[in-house]
């Protein structure tokens, strides 16, 4: 019997307290750090008599977290909200538009340049603009996420798309396959790891975007409830926020990679983290 097939015969239990027994092994350094940093600032913090409104200790930032638990709660759904619709849209948009793009001369001439200086205008510029058309409702902070996140999925998707090597694509044709299969089957698959670099900075950025557009004109968020407390003084509460919006990020993020690792199980990034995970 193969390997493959004894671990299939193992009991479900055994094989989760083995993935996570893997887990633990790969990330203990990061958590046994993680733990010390935290109690580095703690330590420091109060040894130092350093006041609540310039460092609050991470104790303070806890309690303050569980005492405003219900309006962080509900600045974070708003917050996760604007992250998620603007990430996803950006994600639908951006992929079908990078293949039309990849696919057209005329286009990658004249609209891929366009694409490229608007990446580099810093997407905060267009807040207020936004603001004065559309208000201060859901719509302008959506709308900067999707922004933020277009570009990033629309540049590397082109980038994906126009690299397949010209010896595989003569290959292709040399075996009769059509333009239609040489896509899917080729093509496509080629394209998702360059595509994945996009998306995953799409996702890192989905938050920053969200956060940024409460700043300039929001009335609820977490971004908003950050400048809210930063204006009290309340050090302690902004970073309490901060550590939530932080985790709503890292949540999207890890979408993006459990979606990379079911669509790319192929992939040399993949089976090396597979490996080093005990997959």
């Amino acid at each position: 019997m193969s390997l493959p097939d004894q671990r299939r015969d193992e009991p479900w239990t055994s094989r989760v307290l083995a993935r996570l027994w893997a887990w633990w092994r790969y990330s203990r350094l990061f958590l046994l750090f993680a733990i010390g940093l935290f109690a580095l600032w703690q330590a420091l913090v109060v040894g130092l008599g350093v006041p609540r409104y310039i460092l609050p200790a991470p104790s303070e930032i806890y309690t303050q977290f569980w005492r405003n638990l219900p309006r962080i709660s509900y600045y974070t759904l708003v917050t996760a909200g604007e992250s998620f619709v603007g990430f996803f849209v950006a994600v639908g948009i951006g992929v079908p538009l990078a293949v039309v793009v990849a696919f057209s001369s005329v286009l990658r001439k004249t609209f891929y340049p366009l694409a490229v200086t608007l990446e580099m205008v810093p997407k905060i510029a267009f807040a207020p603009m936004f603001v004065t058309w559309m208000g201060f409702g859901y719509g302008p902070k959506v709308i900067i996420v999707f922004m933020v996140c277009f570009f990033p999925v629309l540049l590397n998707g082109i980038l994906a798309f126009t690299s397949l090597s010209e010896d595989l694509g003569r290959f292709c044709r040399s075996t009769g396959a059509g333009a239609l299969t040489t896509f899917f089957k080729v093509r496509l698959p080629a394209a998702l790891p360059q595509l994945f670099v996009g998306i995953k900075s799409a996702a890192v950025n989905a938050t920053v975007g969200a956060c940024v557009s409460e700043w300039v004109g929001g009335d609820a968020g977490l971004g908003y409830y950050i400048q809210i407390a930063s204006g009290d003084m309340r050090m302690d509460i902004g970073f309490a926020a901060i550590f939530v919006l932080a985790a709503v990020g890292l949540f999207l993020f890890g979408l993006v990679v459990l979606a990379e690792r079911w669509l790319i199980p192929w992939h040399v990034s993949q089976r090396v983290s597979a490996h080093i995970h005990g997959g």
